[in-house]
């Protein structure tokens, strides 16, 4: 049997994965505001309880970026693929039966480092299954799977919520991973070169001379971590991925809470608001990925392309914060204005996030380029934990601080991609 655009099917079970891997970590964030009480919580202390359970969830989720960005080098993403998700959903389910703010956090733990592998998996996955000028369009389909998680994820736990109760919710959404593993492993074989549903046309296609095809990795080295933090590009993925993922999860971890601040939302309207930004973000998300991969096909080489993407991301977002912050008291009255503008600034971010997180297959070969995403989310998780626990001191009397921190970041994001990276490929 032979099936044509087999790549296709295989970056859509990985966009799935990763719809999944957000309605799992979202769920928390979202009924959060309404369930703290239920754990003896005091209204002053929910901010810093909210922080402390993120924390617990991105400490892990910085170890298992790392740890399974190994694995997946190791064991392939076939299988790394199905563990991770077999460990989170598992860990989704836990969190039902969560007794005090500790069992809390060490569930979250446990979820944040299996989740992990969604993300050096995919990217190393994209390496395997699709040629360089295409892999920016792939990794934005990956990453509106990640938008797409948030827009669907706050409307289904909020009925979910209101229907069976916190507890129940937890369960019900562990069950969306353990079904994603069967397409899984029926579709996804073995890798292009011996996948034995792959036509011979589309074999040569993705196997097309680049940095991370099959035909340049047979006899490349395999590079330790402190090997790989020689070259200046590994350190400009890693400081990139600092600064700029902490502005996503500012709004991951918190859109509930100001929302419920800001506006006095209930949790059915935030259901029925928190989607828009991240419908935004999904279109990003993809356009990102066209973006580049329309310029590499005109003759931009690789690297250039996803810069001149980054950088477009980058003015979008800093245009977006910058109103937010000016126009902040007057929104008050108009919270459909303000997720447009917390839209754009999602929008900019996967616009760029996904090239930026290609750039290590575009710079190492495919036995390296799990260890470098992984790397490059370990470092994304440092900075994220900065800025949540600055959340709850820089918001005690306002917002305006919240949106001032993002907008600082883009800038710095946009100088590490620029000047820290090199043109040079590694092979």
């Amino acid at each position: 049997m032979k099936i044509k655009g087999l790549r296709w099917y295989i970056i859509t079970l990985i966009a799935l994965a990763t719809v999944i891997n957000y309605i799992d970590r979202s769920a928390i964030n979202i009924m959060w505001p309404y369930i703290y009480k239920d754990f003896g919580i005091a209204d002053a202390d929910n901010k810093s309880a909210l922080a402390l359970l993120t924390t617990f969830f991105m400490i892990a989720y910085a170890l298992g970026q790392t740890f399974t960005g190994k694995l997946m080098d190791a064991v392939g993403t076939r299988i790394g693929m199905t563990l991770s998700i077999i460990g989170w959903s598992i860990s989704i389910a836990l969190h039902a039966f969560a007794r005090s703010l500790l069992s809390f956090n060490l569930f979250r733990f446990m979820l944040g480092f299996s989740e992990a592998g969604n993300w050096p998996g995919a990217t190393k996955s994209n390496a395997e299954w699709f040629p360089a000028r295409e892999r920016a369009i792939a990794q934005g389909i990956f990453g509106a799977g990640a938008s797409l998680g948030s827009v669907i994820s706050a409307p289904i736990i909020a009925l979910l919520y209101v229907t069976f109760g916190w507890k129940m919710t937890f369960v019900l959404i562990a069950g969306l991973g353990l079904i994603w593993i069967i397409p899984w492993l029926f579709i996804n074989k073995a890798t292009p070169e011996k996948h034995s549903w792959l036509t011979e046309k589309e074999r040569d296609h993705i196997l097309d001379s680049d940095p991370g095809s099959e035909k340049q990795t047979k006899e490349a080295a395999v590079l330790g971590w402190k090997e790989l933090l020689k070259f200046r590009n590994t350190w400009g993925i890693i400081m990139g991925r600092f600064f700029i993922d902490p502005v996503w999860w500012l709004f991951v971890t918190w859109l509930p809470t100001f929302l419920k601040e800001q506006f006095l939302f209930d949790i059915k309207q935030i259901g029925a608001f928190t989607w828009l930004p991240y419908l935004f973000a999904a279109a990003g998300s993809l356009l990102g990925g066209y973006h580049s991969s329309r310029q590499i096909k005109k003759g931009v080489p690789a690297v250039k392309a996803r810069k001149n993407a980054i950088a477009t991301g980058c003015f979008l977002m800093l245009l977006a914060l910058v109103a937010i912050v000016y126009f902040l008291d007057t929104l008050k009255d108009r919270p459909s204005l303000a997720m447009v503008l917390i839209g754009i600034t999602l929008f900019g971010f996967q616009f760029l996030i996904g090239n930026l997180q290609t750039l290590p297959s575009d710079y190492f070969n495919g036995k390296n380029v799990g260890t470098i995403a992984g790397m490059g989310g370990t470092a994304a998780v440092a900075g994220t934990l900065l800025t949540t626990w600055a959340v709850p001191v820089i918001t005690q009397t306002s917002y305006v601080s919240f949106f001032v921190l993002a907008a600082v970041l883009v800038p710095i994001t946009w100088l590490c991609v620029k000047y820290i990276t090199s043109k040079k490929i590694h092979s």
